[in-house]
Order: structure tokens, then C-alpha cells, then sequence
């Protein structure tokens, strides 16, 4: 059964959303509060994180970052700012996706499917796949990347860029078509998320391989290992 993190300070909030995912098939476990949260990350296996942005102590943003330190598993924002600049930082932090409260089960629902689908489908559509570009090696069926032998923690959208990178590489993408294949055009806050995507990429990759995600001035970007 998918197992669920839900972190949010008010507990009527997280018993809210406790019923909504168990009335559709899912388990659930509550931490109210980033600390407790990474705790139970490190002890327990979970399949998708809903955080709360806006709590005292540690906020979603840092919570999430911290949480990218250790683990890829998808992360759900909830948001009570229906703002783009909110929802840019969010997934620039590493989230797969946002929700603005208020929001009904249905939508909390399909969200958590949407996510867990992407995850899931990586490893049907490829198996048992390793894909190594110079000193990057990407491990299609376990979804870890390695630089020099070092695991490289990526979110559930920077694992997809850089495997369509690697799959194709000297293939220009312009960010548009980034935003349709990566995001699935779910996404409406335009092409700035890919390039904050790129940039947390390339400083996660460190200076040698991030290097090999290039701008490609006045269209986008492409993937080559130097020479």
C-alpha cells in the first residue's frame, strides 16, 4: 500500500487530508513539523511527501531542502499563496508539484496519482537500464545518479531532464518544449521553472559534469560531454 508523509503544523489540516487518502486507498503517516518529518523519513519508507509551506520553526521550503540532502521521493506542496513566484520556489527546492489550499480530495487526489504515475513509469517504460555519459552514470531502474561514484540525491523532474539529456544528447530542447515533455503542460507558470530546474541541476552535477548541460543561446539548451 503507497504510503504517504503528511507535514503540517495544524493537526486539523493533516486529519483532513489523513481521511481524504485513506478513503482512497492510501496509508498515511503525520509529522507536524520539519524536524519530525526528517526523523520519520529516516526511519520509515515513504512513497510521497505532502508539506505544508507556510510553518513556524522550519519552513516547507527549508524542510524540502533539507529532505533533497537524504532522499528523491516526490514531494507535494500545499500552498495557501496562489502566486507563481511561490510556486516557482517550490519546485526550484525540489517539489514535483503544488497544491493551493483550499482543495477539494478530488484534486489532492489526482495529484498524488499524477506523481506516483511519472515515478512509477520510469522504471516499465526502461528496465534495467544504465546510462553513463563521461563521469555521470544514471540507473534507470533504481532512479539514483551517480557522479564518480558519489550518489547524487535528484528530484523527480531534474532525474527526468537529465535522462532525456542523456538519452539525446547534442539534441537542442528549447525550454518550451522542456515545460511539455517534463511537465506534461500541467505546469502554467511558464519557462522559468525549467531554467531554475537547470541551474539546481547543473550545481548538483558539481562544476565538471554540470558543465555538460549547456545554453544554447536564444533557443535552450542541450546535453554534451567535452571532449
Amino acid at each position: 500500500m503507497t504510503k504517504i508523509l503528511i507535514v503540517d503544523d495544524e493537526q486539523d489540516m493533516r486529519n483532513l487530508i489523513d481521511v481524504m487518502l485513506r478513503q482512497s486507498g492510501f496509508q498515511s503517516l503525520q509529522a507536524n513539523g520539519g524536524q519530525e518529518a526528517l526523523k520519520l523519513l529516516k526511519e520509515q519508507h515513504v512513497d510521497l511527501v505532502i508539506l505544508d509551506v507556510m510553518m513556524p520553526q522550519m519552513d516547507g521550503f527549508t524542510v524540502c531542502k533539507e529532505m533533497r540532502k537524504v532522499t528523491a521521493v516526490p514531494v507535494i506542496f500545499l500552498t495557501a499563496k496562489d502566486a507563481n513566484e511561490d510556486k516557482v520556489k517550490g519546485l526550484t527546492m525540489g517539489a514535483d508539484d503544488y497544491v493551493v489550499k483550499p482543495f477539494s480530495s478530488s484534486e489532492l487526489v489526482a495529484r498524488i496519482q499524477a506523481v506516483l504515475r511519472r515515478t512509477e513509469g520510469e522504471v516499465i517504460e526502461e528496465p534495467q537500464k544504465m546510462i553513463v555519459k563521461g563521469p555521470i552514470e544514471l540507473d534507470d531502474v533504481s532512479r539514483k545518479v551517480y557522479v564518480q561514484g558519489k550518489v547524487i540525491p535528484l528530484t523527480l523532474k531534474e532525474f527526468e531532464i537529465l535522462r532525456l539529456f542523456m538519452n539525446n544528447e547534442n539534441v537542442v530542447y528549447t525550454r518550451d518544449q522542456l515545460l511539455e515533455i517534463i511537465w506534461d503542460l500541467h505546469y502554467s507558470g511558464g519557462t522559468r521553472t525549467v531554467d531554475t530546474h537547470i541551474k539546481t541541476l547543473r550545481l548538483k552535477l558539481g562544476d565538471e559534469a554540470g558543465k555538460f548541460i549547456q545554453t544554447v543561446w536564444g533557443l535552450g539548451y542541450r546535453f554534451e560531454v567535452s571532449k
